[in-house]
């Protein structure tokens, strides 16, 4: 194995790597699909395959994403719709569950439901009736498996008892609460003021109802975020003590999120102070009995992600994180992505134009790819990265590496990994880099010019 041979310090390597670069939520990543547009008849032959494969295994996964937000959150890079005006639901509604027809015509057997999230935008900006009906009509086709894990992503201050207990009773167990950061001046900047009591009581009333997990975002890299108000921000956390955290970089993006403009990169933290910043926040949170579980997430030990994580079947995808891999996620709703595990297919985007491509009684496709043997090749290496900060492969594969493991020398050098012909280990040095390394493997992206930004920052 080759070893670093130089080390350098901790600001030389902040301003060597501090660089664009993917999340890895996927590979390849989406501004790398192919041009040329998926059919819906290719399309729908990947989705009927990969059914076949794994429904009476392990299940499908479904993904809802909910766009509506009353207020705009200036840090939000997700696609969402701004509006107040709760007239919207109802017709969203009927699109999401008349996608949902659409696939269901395709299945020649009941599909069994093992993971479903909502995401949005904020999901409890529909109604506890809205929600009821969504979800009722949605799985009433459907079975489910016996470990299925529904989650949702809720905002306190858009969320209330009633909402809560529909979804528990639909077989919710799992909240994911937007904190982000209690300093007011900070929530000022990022025009979300949201106060520690709100949130606690949505906490209390989760717990009160019976739900066994609840996840904590917190962003670091924040405008005029300090170490101060990251203290002051886990302390309160800890009294929260949600069962996993997801501890976020800020993602800087203001060509893709206009709400971002209404601060500069200048009012934001240099990129030493940021990264001290999240080892500030990590280290109090390992202190509170919080292990570091993949890129950016932290659990206490008994929980399903931590557990994952130990015994190497964590997996990532479009949502992040999860405990469990399905060969199908199926997304419906604007912008949602649906992984087959041969190719990816994104829905249009804007709220209107995805209302009315379903009810012309086709899918609502937006862009696709068709994975060739090479993608889902570096994909399952990228993954295990991300997920087991190692990889290895066989001997017949290593010219799909050659060109990975010249880029991943400068990284050796520098005590981030230790690599050979056959094999890659993330260093603990290497872990705040672990976007660097797997771009290493990004044929896809090396193969491409950028002319514009693409990517956040990736420190």
């Amino acid at each position: 194995m080759n070893t670093a041979v130089t080390p350098a310090t901790p600001a030389e390597l902040l301003a060597k790597y501090d660089v664009p670069s993917p999340r890895y939520t996927s590979y390849p990543t989406v501004p790398f699909w192919d041009e040329k547009p998926l059919t819906e008849e290719r399309w729908m032959s990947h989705v009927q395959q990969a059914f076949r494969k794994t429904n009476s295994k392990e299940g499908i996964s479904l993904y809802l994403h909910l766009p509506f937000c009353e207020k705009l959150c200036t840090y939000c890079g997700c696609n969402k719709r701004i509006t107040k005006n709760h007239a919207v639901e109802s017709p969203y509604l009927e699109a999401l569950l008349k996608e949902w027809d659409q696939y269901l015509a395709l299945f020649d057997e009941k599909p069994r439901i093992t993971e479903l999230h909502l995401g949005g935008g904020t999901p409890t900006f529909f109604s506890a009736a809205n929600l009821k009906n969504l979800l009722e009509r949605l799985l009433e086709k459907t079975e489910t498996t016996p470990d299925a894990a529904f989650s949702i992503e809720v905002h306190p201050n858009a969320t209330n008892r009633e909402q809560l207990q529909v979804l528990y009773d639909l077989g919710f167990r799992r909240l994911s609460v937007g904190i982000q950061d209690f300093d007011p001046y900070v929530q000022l900047i990022i025009n979300r003021i949201q106060t520690f009591e709100k949130t606690k009581e949505i906490f209390d009333i989760a717990r009160e109802i019976g739900y066994t997990s609840i996840n904590g975002d917190i962003i670091y890299g924040l405008p005029h975020q300090t170490a101060k108000s990251v203290r002051h921000t886990i302390e309160k956390v800890k009294e929260l003590r949600p069962e996993r955290i997801a501890f976020y970089s800020y993602a800087h993006v203001p060509w893709k999120s206009k709400g971002q403009r209404r601060y500069s990169e200048a009012d934001l933290p240099a990129p030493e102070v940021k990264r001290g910043l999240y080892e500030l926040g990590r280290a109090m949170l390992e202190e509170a009995g919080y292990i570091e579980t993949g890129m950016d997430h932290f659990a206490l030990p008994e929980d399903e992600l931590c557990i994952a994580a130990a015994n190497g079947t964590l997996h990532r995808n479009f949502m992040g994180y999860t405990p469990r891999h399905t060969e199908l996620l199926i997304g419906l709703g604007c912008s949602s992505i649906s992984d087959t595990g041969t190719a990816f297919m994104q829905n249009i985007k804007e709220v209107e134009a995805y209302e009315e491509a379903v009810h012309t009684g086709h899918l609502p496709i937006f862009k696709g790819h068709e994975l060739t043997g090479e993608d889902m090749l570096l994909r399952t290496h990228i993954q295990n990265l991300m997920c087991r900060d190692y990889t290895s492969w066989a001997t017949e594969e290593l010219p799909y590496f050659v060109d990975a493991l010249m880029r991943l020398q400068p990284l050796a050098d520098d005590g981030l990994v230790e690599y050979s012909n056959h094999d890659i280990q993330v260093l603990p040095a290497g872990k705040p880099f672990l976007r660097n390394i797997a771009m290493c493997l990004d044929a896809r992206l090396w193969a491409t010019k950028m002319t514009v930004p693409i990517f956040s920052k990736s420190v």
